[in-house]
């Protein structure tokens, strides 16, 4: 079970600051996980996720996570049929 310390982050791709990795599970689905100033709790060093199924992204954004909450999103998206 992939977890958030499995997460490879890297600087964000937009250039404004901040740091995403990003994660694909083998039931299609996938994870984005953000730490920046324009993310939904990065100015208190939090972090927020967004949900992917095969490239899509679907359901809504979920922010100010702790790294253990971010784990604990990633274990139900794994978990997902």
């Amino acid at each position: 079970m992939k977890t958030f310390k499995d997460l490879e982050f890297k600087p964000h791709p937009n250039g404004a600051g901040g740091v995403q990795a990003t994660i694909d599970f083998d039931n299609g689905r996938g994870a984005s996980v953000i730490c920046a100033p324009f993310s939904y709790g990065g100015k208190n060093g939090l972090y927020e996720l967004a949900i992917f199924h095969n490239d899509v992204l679907g359901g809504d954004v979920r922010g100010w996570l702790t790294e253990d909450e971010v784990t604990k999103h990633l274990k139900e998206v794994q978990e997902l049929k």
